[in-house]
């Protein structure tokens, strides 16, 4: 089970809803038939708030869910202050707070951004790429991904220019193929690439920042191999962005964009 803000929704839809139906079932006739008219203001607020909660619960559960970008490991394709819309129906629908998948709708592909609970501790949320499939072997070494002995496409491109170039000004930015097209990634050439070879097991993904240099994900041990039951969603386009730096305090030309 995962506390979270979706076992809040569970627990007040059940107490909403109990209050709500004991009172037609129990107490709604006899309060009738004394000539009173009105429902007790608890169970007022209950009737008016219980299909609004289940509402909001079968739309975050199901359907789409709202996350924050805390830190820069996904630069150049998103950084912090973003606020993006995750797909949870594009891999299965699940169970809020027991996360059973009950339906099987698709299955995460390379090259996914995807949002995915921390294998050692899953009350924290990351959000990395999908480099590995299960049985794939990742070899990763300076810049260059190999998978299965087959070295990812990587297009060199020109220094980072975003919202935070005065943090990385000699950053250089390079695109990289997916299996649906290209994405960007960055390279800090301040700080050391963590090498390594990695072949991943059944059941679990291999995971990567797009700031090659400054992310903790699957290379190192805390993250690890994430299991698929720890999958959440795919990320799928940004609905607000707030500017990290100096100047304007929205990103007007991130916001309504898709993430690939």
């Amino acid at each position: 089970m995962i506390f979270d803000f979706s076992l809040i929704l569970v627990l007040l839809a059940v107490l909403t809803g109990a209050i709500w139906g004991l009172d037609r079932w129990l107490f709604a006739a006899p309060r009738l038939e004394r000539g009173v008219k009105r429902e007790p203001i608890l169970v007022d607020y209950a009737r008016s708030f219980f299909p609004v909660i289940v509402l909001v619960l079968v739309l975050r559960s199901f359907l789409y869910e709202p996350f924050r970008i805390p830190s820069d490991s996904m630069m150049p394709t998103l950084v912090q202050g973003d606020f993006i819309f995750v797909s949870k129906w594009q891999y299965g629908l699940r169970l809020p707070v027991l996360n059973w998948k009950v339906v099987d709708i698709g299955e995460p592909q390379r090259g996914d951004v995807i949002v995915f609970r921390k294998p050692s501790d899953p009350s924290v949320v990351f959000i990395k790429r999908l480099v590995g499939l299960p049985g794939d072997l990742v070899s990763v070494t300076s810049t260059r991904v190999m998978v299965n002995g087959q070295f990812v496409n990587l297009r060199p491109g020109g220094l980072y220019r975003g919202p935070k170039e005065d943090e990385y000004p000699f950053s250089i930015v390079a695109a990289e193929a997916g299996d649906d097209g290209e994405h960007s990634v960055m390279f800090d050439p301040s700080r050391p690439a963590t090498e390594g070879q990695w072949r991943v097991p059944p059941g679990h993904y291999f995971m990567m920042g797009d700031n090659r240099n400054n992310s903790r994900d699957s290379r190192f041990a805390e993250v690890g191999f994430v299991p698929e039951a720890n999958v959440i969603g795919r990320a799928v386009a940004i609905w607000l962005s707030f500017n990290p730096g100096q100047g304007p305090l929205l990103l007007w030309d991130r916001i309504g964009t898709s993430i690939k």
